[in-house]
C-alpha cells in the first residue's frame, strides 16, 4: 500500500508543473485581443473622425473574460492580471510600440486617424472595434 501511495504522489507531483496555467500575459487569446481593445479605445479617443462600437467592444470584452474563464483562470486571476500596474506598463509599452511601428505621431491626431482607417478597411480586430463618422 505504501509502494502504491508512494507512486501515485510521485505522479502527482511530476505532473503539476505540467498543469499549471502559464500566468495570463502569455496566453495570447487574451493579452494580444486585450491590446487590440486598448488601441481602438486610444486611436477613438485620438481622433475626432473616428468612434467606437460600443456593443461590440462590450461584447468583445465580455469573450476576451470568457476565453480566460474555458482555459481554467478564476475571477481572481482575471482581476488580478487586469488590475495589476505591472501589466498595464508592459501593456502601455505594447500598445506605444505598435502605434510607432504603424506610423503614429502621438502629437498628431490625424495620424491615429490614418492608421483607424487602414485598421478599419483591413477589417482588423482592431478595426472591427471602430467606425468611421
Amino acid at each position: 500500500m505504501r509502494n502504491v501511495l508512494t507512486a501515485v504522489l510521485s505522479v502527482a507531483l511530476l505532473a503539476s508543473p505540467a498543469a499549471a496555467k502559464p500566468a495570463l500575459r502569455d496566453v495570447a487569446a487574451v493579452d494580444d485581443a486585450l491590446l487590440d481593445l486598448g488601441l481602438a479605445d486610444q486611436i477613438r479617443k485620438e481622433c475626432p473622425d473616428i468612434s467606437a462600437r460600443f456593443l461590440r467592444a462590450i461584447s468583445y470584452l465580455n469573450n476576451i473574460h470568457q476565453t480566460a474563464r474555458s482555459l481554467g483562470y478564476t475571477e481572481a486571476e482575471i482581476d488580478a492580471y487586469r488590475k495589476s500596474p505591472e501589466e498595464k506598463a508592459r501593456m502601455k509599452a505594447r500598445g506605444a510600440a505598435y502605434l510607432e511601428a504603424n506610423g503614429v505621431d502621438t502629437s498628431d491626431p490625424q495620424s491615429y486617424c490614418m492608421l483607424g482607417r487602414t485598421e478599419i478597411q483591413k477589417s482588423s480586430r482592431i478595426g472591427s472595434l471602430l467606425r468611421a463618422k
